[in-house]
């Protein structure tokens, strides 16, 4: 690291679980963030601003007037601009020192291409068709997935690392086929709670990297912001599972 980058990063540094050695994994690393609304807006700003130096970010969509109030990577000037070209200009405003990868095409041929180049993948997606999909490409390619999700007042998380013996993947936790619930336009979305989801979303996948304290795997954090209410809920492996039995 250069002397910019020691100041840059000065407050990191300085805590004994991360030092430059810590830094410096966070600089050789890649992460994928597939979908950047609600979700991955605070998990690209804040992993581009800790210095993770390769983000790799895939979304189809364009910026909508209804994404703004939660979406807060994007601006009202971004409406109608894809939003991985509205996410990678803020990143590298905030940090014009890491490198940037927009994908616009993800999609079932080319997600384990894209999985196999991360060192760790943040789903920040809503649907379980896609999900489940992200899930058995991390499981196969053996990359960590961290998967959010968010909707009115509630949030889940959880990290997943299907491909080791003793732990479960995402499939593991919601069956075969899993059961599409509500969507945030069905059911609307408290502006901050995607905030605090997608900014431990990020958190986790920091400390995925740098091996530190309680990483939630084999476990799922529930949030309730109305009552302000986290708890968290051991999840089992299944050993009938299509995805991750061994």
């Amino acid at each position: 690291m250069n002397d910019q980058e020691l100041l840059r990063y000065s407050r990191q540094i300085m805590l004994p679980q991360v030092g430059i050695e810590g830094q410096q994994s966070l600089l050789e690393s890649t992460m994928l963030l597939i979908g950047v609304g609600g979700l991955g807006s605070p998990s690209a700003l804040y992993l581009a601003a800790a210095g993770v130096g390769h983000l790799i970010i895939a979304d189809f969509d364009k910026v909508e007037l209804s994404n703004l109030q939660r979406q807060v990577i994007h601006h009202t000037p971004n409406i109608g601009q894809y939003k991985v070209d509205s996410a990678q200009e803020k990143m590298l405003a905030i940090n014009p020192d890491i490198k940037v990868t927009t994908l616009k095409d993800l999609s079932e041929e080319n997600l384990n291409h894209w999985v196999s180049k991360a060192n760790v993948v943040l789903d920040g997606t809503d649907n379980f068709a896609t999900r489940f999909k992200i899930n058995a490409a991390c499981t196969q390619k053996q990359v960590p997935l961290v998967s959010a999700a968010v909707i009115r007042f509630e949030g889940q998380l959880s990290v997943f690392k299907g491909y080791e013996a003793d732990q479960p993947c995402y499939q593991c936790l919601y069956g075969k086929t899993g059961e599409e619930g509500e969507s945030c336009a069905e059911s609307g979305i408290l502006a901050p709670v995607a905030g605090i989801m997608g900014t431990l979303q990020a958190l986790q996948a920091l400390k995925v990297v740098l091996n530190l304290g309680e990483q939630l795997t084999g476990k799922l954090m529930i949030i309730d912001a109305l009552k302000l209410d986290f708890r968290t809920v051991g999840v089992a492996k299944d050993a009938a599972c299509p995805i991750c039995k061994n």
